[in-house]
């Protein structure tokens, strides 16, 4: 019973931390809204199984990894940081850019498995998510861990993160958000651009 309640405070504390803004909402909301529906619940999905992975290495004691060797945790932060801000770059970049959205040309579109890459690395590049999900798991993990609960924590992790942003990137697609996208893109997608170089940014710069 002990471990049933443990496992429900970490689907809890995991569940507080999908819906907090960051870098994952962008993507998401940024593709459904951009591009189609579809993109965006195959850049959900990639977040999914980028909270799945999280899970998994949480139980595998990433935490306890990180804290021995603070070079690895260094490195996952450059790499984080650098990332966020490429994928900054490359929004703020296309900022001007004319947008040609459900056109017949798909060739203008990218792709649903871009769009699945896509929001896993942009879940696996954020050293937040990793030390969110190793602090829950060190916290609410039983003195003995169940066998079962390799299976079951990265699965409820995965349907967390993941179905949380598949309710964004439906509700983002609708017609209405849409359009107000298309009105406003150069200022939404600059703003985007710049918020997500930021929190590159701030990762790189808080090294110490």
């Amino acid at each position: 019973m002990d471990a049933i309640w443990s496992a429900l405070a970490i689907a809890s504390a995991l569940a507080v931390g999908a819906v907090s803004p960051g870098p994952s909402f962008i993507v998401v909301a940024r593709n459904a809204i951009a591009l189609s529906r579809r993109h965006g619940l195959a850049t959900a999905c990639g977040m999914g199984l980028g909270a799945g992975t999280f899970a998994v290495l949480a139980l595998l004691g990433v935490h306890a990894v990180l804290t021995a060797v603070p070079m690895a945790f260094w490195a996952l932060k450059v790499a984080g940081g650098l990332y966020l801000l490429y994928l900054g770059y490359l929004i703020f970049r296309g900022a001007k850019a004319p947008l040609q959205v459900q056109t017949e040309s798909p060739v203008a579109m990218i792709s649903l498995r871009r769009a699945f890459l896509g929001g896993l690395l942009t879940q696996l590049s954020n050293p937040k998510t990793a030390i969110v999900f190793a602090s829950v798991f060190s916290a609410l993990l039983p003195a003995t861990i169940p066998l079962w609960f390799y299976a079951v924590l990265p699965l409820l992790a995965l349907i967390i993160d993941g179905g949380w942003y598949i309710l964004v990137a439906y509700l983002l697609s609708a017609e209405a958000p849409r359009q107000t996208y298309l009105k406003f893109k150069t200022g939404i997608d600059r703003t985007a651009g710049t918020v997500m170089g930021l929190l590159g940014l701030k990762l790189v710069t808080s090294l110490p």
